[in-house]
This record gives C-alpha cells, sequence and structure tokens, in this order.
C-alpha cells in the first residue's frame, strides 16, 4: 500500500514539474513575441489615438488613397484570433491574409519575409497570448483606381517583392549578422531608407546591393542614407536610437515614434549589432557642394558682429542663436548641430521647412526621460521670412545645399494643414 502510494505521489509530482516545465516556455516564449513586435514595430502602424492598441485603424496615405491598418489583436472576428500560425506567418511574411486577399505593402511584409521561423512563432504566441482581444472594426482601405483591384497585388509581387529569407553575408562577424538580421527584417529599416521606383517598389532588398538604405524621399520628406553613418561612431548611433538624441542630432517626424515605440526598448547587445552592421555598410558617396558655402569661421564671425546682416541672419539670431549658437555647434544631446546637419543639407528643404515651421520634440524614453521642444515658428514668421532663414541654414557655416523659395515654403505650409 505504501509502495502503490509513493509511486502514485510520485507520478503526480512529476506530471506537475512537467505541467509546469511546459507552460514555462509557452510565458517565455510570448514575451520574446512581445520584444519582437517591439522590434517590428507594430504598435505604431496598428494602433491609432483613442482605441486599443493593436486594434488598427490608423490611417495611411499612400498617394493613390487611404490605407487603414488592420486589426491584429486576437479577437475572432474583428482580428486574428481565428489565424492558424500558417496563416499568421503568410499574411507577415508573404502579405496574404487568412481569406486569400492581398495586404499593401504598406506593410512590409517584403522585410518581414527575412523574419525566421523561431520568431514567427513567438510572434503568433504573443499576438494570440499576450494581447487583449478588441471588437474593433478599423475603417475600410479606400484606393483609387486602379490600385483599389487587391488582386493586382499579386502582379506587383511577382515584379518586385522580394520575399526571400534572410542571408548574411561571408565575412560578417556573428554580431554584424545579427544587426542585419535585425535591419533587414523585422525593423523594415529599408521601407523608409532605401529608395523607391515608378511603382513605389524598393529598388534594393538586401546589403549586397548599394542602393539598400541608401535614402531617398518618402512622402516628400527626404531621408538619409543609412549606410555607413560617416558622422556618427556606433556609440553614438546606439544613443540615438535609445533616446531620440546623440552628441549633435535629435529625432524629428516619423523617427520620432520609431524610437519612442520601438528601438528604445530594445536590448543594448541588439543595439550595437544594428549600429556595428550599419557601420559596416559602403558609404554613399557625398555629393558635390550646390552652392559654395559661407564658411565656418565667416559665418560666426558675422552673426558675432551682428552688422550688415542678411534677413536670414538677422532672423537666426533672433530666433535661433540662443540655442544653436553663431557657431551652429548647439549643445550636445540638448540642442542639435545645424552646421553640416543632413536634413539641412538635403537636395529636398521640405523637413527642414517642416521643422521650421512646425517644431520638433524628443520622446521620453526609460534612458532620456526629458522631453526637449523646439517650438514651432509657423505663426511668427511669414513664408518669405522662413525662406529667408531657410536659405540662410543651408549656405550658412559649411552647409552647401539651394536656396529655399517663397513659394517652397507655401506649398510645404499648405500641404500640413
Amino acid at each position: 500500500m505504501i509502495n502503490k502510494l509513493t509511486q502514485f505521489l510520485t507520478t503526480a509530482v512529476l506530471a506537475l514539474a512537467g505541467a509546469a516545465a511546459n507552460a514555462a516556455p509557452d510565458q517565455a516564449l510570448i514575451q520574446r513575441g512581445e520584444y519582437l513586435a517591439r522590434a517590428g514595430d507594430c504598435i505604431a502602424c496598428h494602433s491609432a489615438a483613442g482605441k486599443p492598441a493593436f486594434a488598427g485603424g490608423l490611417a495611411i496615405d499612400s498617394g493613390h488613397g487611404i490605407i487603414y491598418s488592420t486589426n491584429i489583436t486576437p479577437d475572432k472576428q474583428h482580428g486574428i484570433g481565428a489565424y492558424s500560425e500558417k496563416q499568421f506567418a503568410d499574411a507577415v511574411r508573404k502579405g496574404v491574409r487568412a481569406d486569400g486577399t492581398h495586404l499593401y505593402p504598406a506593410m512590409p511584409y517584403t522585410s518581414y519575409a527575412k523574419v525566421n521561423d523561431a520568431d514567427i512563432k513567438a510572434l503568433y504566441a504573443f499576438f494570440q497570448s499576450g494581447v487583449k482581444p478588441a471588437a474593433y472594426d478599423p475603417p475600410a482601405t479606400s484606393m483609387n483606381f486602379p490600385f483599389n483591384l487587391r488582386w493586382g497585388m499579386g502582379v506587383w509581387n511577382y515584379l518586385f517583392a522580394d520575399t526571400k529569407p534572410f542571408v548574411a553575408q561571408a565575412g560578417w562577424s556573428d554580431k554584424v549578422t545579427q544587426g542585419a538580421y535585425l535591419v533587414e527584417g523585422l525593423g523594415h529599416c529599408s521601407s523608409c531608407h532605401t529608395p523607391r521606383g515608378f511603382a513605389m517598389n524598393e529598388k534594393a532588398g538586401n546589403s549586397g546591393q548599394p542602393k539598400f538604405l541608401a535614402g531617398g524621399e518618402l512622402n516628400d520628406w527626404p531621408v538619409p542614407s543609412l549606410r555607413g553613418l560617416p558622422r556618427w561612431s556606433e556609440a553614438q548611433i546606439v544613443d540615438y536610437l535609445q533616446t531620440g538624441r546623440n552628441h549633435g542630432s535629435a529625432v524629428a517626424g516619423e523617427m520620432t515614434a520609431v524610437v519612442e515605440h520601438s528601438t528604445s526598448r530594445l536590448q543594448d547587445a541588439d543595439l550595437q549589432a544594428v549600429a556595428a552592421y550599419l557601420k559596416q555598410l559602403t558609404p554613399v558617396p557625398p555629393r558635390g557642394p550646390a552652392v559654395k558655402p559661407q564658411g565656418k569661421e565667416e559665418t560666426a564671425r558675422k552673426l558675432t558682429a551682428a552688422v550688415n546682416l542678411t534677413l536670414g541672419e538677422r532672423l537666426y539670431l533672433d530666433n535661433c542663436a540662443a540655442c544653436h549658437f553663431v557657431n551652429g555647434q548647439g549643445a550636445s544631446r540638448v540642442f542639435p548641430e545645424l552646421d553640416g546637419a543632413t536634413v539641412i543639407n538635403a537636395d529636398n528643404p521640405t523637413a527642414l521647412v517642416n521643422v521650421v515651421l512646425h517644431g520638433a520634440r524628443t520622446p521620453s524614453t526609460e534612458k532620456a526621460p526629458s522631453i526637449l521642444v523646439m517650438p514651432d515658428f509657423s505663426r511668427r514668421l511669414s513664408d518669405a521670412e522662413v525662406a529667408s532663414l531657410a536659405t540662410f541654414l543651408r549656405q550658412g557655416w559649411s552647409n552647401s545645399a539651394d536656396s529655399v523659395s517663397e513659394r517652397d515654403v507655401a506649398r510645404i505650409r499648405a500641404k500640413a494643414h
């Protein structure tokens, strides 16, 4: 009797231990999936103001109509709760919903195609078991003809979609390979930082192609190249991704949300891997100066003397010099450098003019909780004044970009409304 009781208790203990052991990996898998969802910045596109997280409804202007992001909570009727793991994988990596309908490439499935099976499994576990279901039906996507014909996306995929799995290049270290996997895959950095063709297709799909991450324009905003980042060290890249600022720059525009919701939440090792990978890429050759710059010393001397100033120089002294100083150097990790800044020297001045008109603010992150705000000058400065100020910024110190016209500012101002 005692032997049977002992055997029963032993069996029960082993069963409980086995159940606990089986449950632990599931929770670990969900936590891993949550982290990967942060790396993929899923919350940024699949959440709208006033709606539950991941419930969709964010309006995305494609230039050919409005795309509304989908509900990816585990609600079985409105979300993806009825998806199998394979159906989830097909949506993420192939852009095909469970009902066979094609997604628009606003969903960066051409990047997510590089996500490996283990990480897809973890993401599936998180979205099925780690997200609260939301019974919300986002507005229907409304695209102009012929883009409203979703079957046409099958043709687009055939012609332009690079859905090959991630492949490391020969000679990469484990650290660089991990960084490449994150950048090319879940990070989907190429969605913004790779130039696009006439069909809104990315002109390159992986690190082996020189146009990959080489910069371009997105919705009329200039997007800088990430190749090599010659002005920044690896530590400065990590600092920027963790806090939205570093020794000489601060985030603005779409990158603000990326830092807030995604990169600031990543582990140090992953950010260091990303930085090592980006530094590994061959930089884009610098373009020649569009105009002759005024010169660092000359600009600083003239602003200091404050004699015979142009309108742009006077506006700079009145509105900008208190933070960015007469040398255009700003203050490390507080006020960005203006001398040599990518946003100022871009061929397209839209981003610069937008920052002048509408200001900018850094996100609050764990390692930099304070929010730094640049004020907006849209009410204070006229189109002509903004144009004069922007032109000075683009040609002062060592900057050497084309002038900005009053018409340019008027167009940019109107588009923002």
